[in-house]
């Protein structure tokens, strides 16, 4: 049995490979599909003895399956934008788009992964002024993302932190005004969103670039069809010309999970302890690539032992040899959803 504060106290590899496999021998017993998923793989909690011959589900379970690990009761269920149409039995498409889910029996087990996650990167929450520009996710329920930055908002203790949709005015007001107090300020929001915030300050001849001395800009998602797909190195020019500042957060999460990876520049991203990415062949799912190789991205996240920790995403990526990580696109035919994905 996985005791769980083993999960968030994990120091160095070794206690990651072990914990690693009693959460994938807990999750064989307790996952149904996890588990016929493995056995169709031939895999079982007794042939599996190292982290790399841990099979990976594949995401798009999370689509057409209930993943649980726990016969505790669901609290909190998050659902993914869902821009895929199902297949009707006639052949068409149907008007209602396909949502992951996540069924999360632990809530507050959500809440403590993304507390220290963040906590690692960037230190007490209650040092910055948190503003959040996330319309299209504001804009739906059952968001994991807005979960979390609502709380990152409250747990600043912050009166100026806060959710703007589109009155971009006054946001700009706020950060000038953050700005001449010195105050600290991390701006999270989704990509399409920022671009638009920055067009706004030139349309009206707003100083913005000026304000970017005590400013992190995080982006966080692509640009849910709002507008072209950029590369990674073309739009942080943009938005480091655009807010004045030397470099662009990124957040790397997604429904799926309940941890997060950060990015502090560079579109290079790292891991909480409790959380590792392994790049996949394309042309052989079980096989590992070396770093520095693109392949498809899995993700071990221990936070999820509710659920399921090992999962094979439709992410392109390449892994450094220190385990920090680069995403590079997405998988041909592939729905674009999630955070920070960005086709090349």
């Amino acid at each position: 049995m996985v005791a769980k504060n083993q999960i968030f106290i994990i120091q160095n590899q070794k206690q990651f490979e072990k914990v690693t496999l009693k959460v994938f021998r807990h999750q064989y017993d307790n996952n149904l599909v996890y588990q016929q998923f493995c056995n169709f793989l031939k895999k079982d909690k007794t042939n599996v003895k190292s982290v790399s011959e841990i099979p990976f589900l594949p995401i798009q379970f999370f689509k057409s399956h209930a993943v649980i690990s726990s016969n505790e009761p669901v609290q909190q269920t998050f659902t993914s934008s869902g821009t895929t149409s199902p297949l009707t039995p006639e052949g068409g498409t149907s008007n209602e788009p396909i949502k992951s889910k996540h069924l999360v029996t632990d809530v507050n087990w959500y809440e403590q992964s993304y507390r220290l996650g963040f906590s690692q990167f960037y230190g007490n929450i209650e040092d910055y002024c948190v503003l959040a520009l996330l319309p299209s996710y504001l804009e739906r329920d059952g968001s994991s993302l807005i979960y979390m930055v609502e709380d990152l908002i409250e747990s600043s203790n912050h009166a100026d932190s806060g959710f703007y949709l589109n009155n971009h005015s006054a946001l700009l007001q706020k950060i000038e005004k953050l700005n001449k107090e010195g105050q600290n300020v991390i701006l999270i929001g989704v990509t399409y969103a920022l671009l638009d915030l920055i067009e706004y300050a030139q349309a009206t001849s707003f100083p913005l670039r000026e304000l970017g001395s005590n400013l992190i800009i995080m982006e966080t998602g692509g640009m849910k069809g709002k507008r072209k797909e950029l590369i990674r190195e073309e739009l942080h020019t943009i938005l480091c010309n655009g807010f004045g500042v030397a470099k662009i957060h990124s957040e790397y999460g997604m429904t799926e999970l309940l941890s997060q990876a950060y990015s502090l520049g560079d579109g290079v991203f790292e891991c909480p302890p409790w959380m590792q990415v392994f790049i996949r062949d394309t042309e052989d799912a079980f096989t590992y690539v070396a770093d520095g190789k693109t392949g498809g991205i899995n993700v071990i996240d221990l936070a999820n032992i509710n659920s399921c920790s090992f999962i094979a995403t439709q992410d392109l990526g390449k892994k450094n040899p220190n385990h920090s990580f680069e995403v590079l696109g997405r998988f041909d035919h592939s729905d674009i959803r999630g955070c920070n994905l960005m086709v090349i």
